[in-house]
Order: C-alpha cells, then structure tokens, then sequence
C-alpha cells in the first residue's frame, strides 16, 4: 500500500475496497499507520508513538495504542489527547512527546474499552466502523486482504478525511 497519494486518489481506493464485517477484525492487536494526503494530521500519530488500536470484541475497543520509550503498548484515554493541537502545531514541535510518554503513561493509560464496533453505512457501502465513546469521531473500515484495513477517520469539524492503515499482529 502506497504510503503517500492525493486525498483523491485515497476515496479512490477506499471506495474501491471490499468491506469488512465486525466479527473478521475482532481478534486482538492490530499496528497502524498513516496514508500521507497532505492532511493537517499528517505525521501527528506516528511521531507520538502511535501503535494503533487492539478489538477485543464489538463492545471492548482501545481506540489508541501508544508505545512509550520503553517499547511497552498501553491504551490510551482518546479524551486525554489534546486533539484540538492537530494542525495548529508543527509536526516537529511534538517529537518529543514520544520520549515523555513514559512520564505521561499514568495519566494517558485507560483499562476501560472506550469505543465500539458496529456496522455503518459510509459512502454506500455498510462495513465495520469504530465509534468512539466520548468524543465524536467515527472510523471506517474497509479490507485490503485478510490481515490489513484501510480506515479513515470521520470527524466532526474535521473537513479533509484522515486515512490510516491497520495490520494484524500476529
């Protein structure tokens, strides 16, 4: 999978996609990354030590997995992020979050599912979509085969779409 393309040619590939249904991708840890489109969110995750995301089952969800210095994942509240920084801050400025996450993990860290699976229809085609529980946002998956997802991030405010990719640890 391409790591950069236009937003355009991302709805392309997305729209293009099988769906996949909740019960295929509720099996455990899956690592993400993003599709570079020249979104204002480009790079933010990945440079704070993004993981990605573990589906425990349709009602047991960590929508975000961080991974501190010390390489331990842990999840993350998504309420805890200061969200409202994407875009506005250089990419580069929050490098060094990533180094304090050992540090922050204590009042980052969650033991409490907090999102969901649910089928949802998204550009005409139903498929498994995460819902977050606190904060509006809903991500949408589509399958790139067996073991990877192609999401985007559908938020509200939020007027370009964020894609990302998942693959299955096994």
């Amino acid at each position: 999978m391409a790591a950069r393309a236009t937003a355009a040619e991302a709805w392309e590939l997305f729209d293009g996609l099988p769906t996949v249904r909740v019960d295929e991708i509720t099996t455990g840890r899956w690592r993400g990354d993003e599709v570079g489109t020249g979104h204002p969110w480009d790079g933010l995750l990945v440079e704070t030590g993004w993981y990605g995301k573990q589906f425990d089952s349709a009602d047991s969800v960590q929508p975000l997995l961080f991974t501190g210095p010390d390489n331990e994942i842990f999840a993350v509240d998504p309420r805890r992020v200061p969200l409202f920084l994407a875009g506005k801050v250089p990419v580069r400025a929050l490098r060094p979050v990533r180094g304090a996450l050992g540090a922050l993990r204590p009042l980052l860290r969650t033991r409490t599912p907090r999102a969901r699976l649910r089928e949802l229809e998204f550009r005409g085609k139903s498929s498994a979509a995460m819902i977050y529980d606190h904060l509006p946002i809903i991500d949408v998956f589509r399958r790139v085969d067996a073991d990877t997802l192609l999401g985007v991030m559908d938020m509200r405010g939020l007027n370009e779409p964020y894609f990302f990719v998942l693959y299955r640890d096994r």
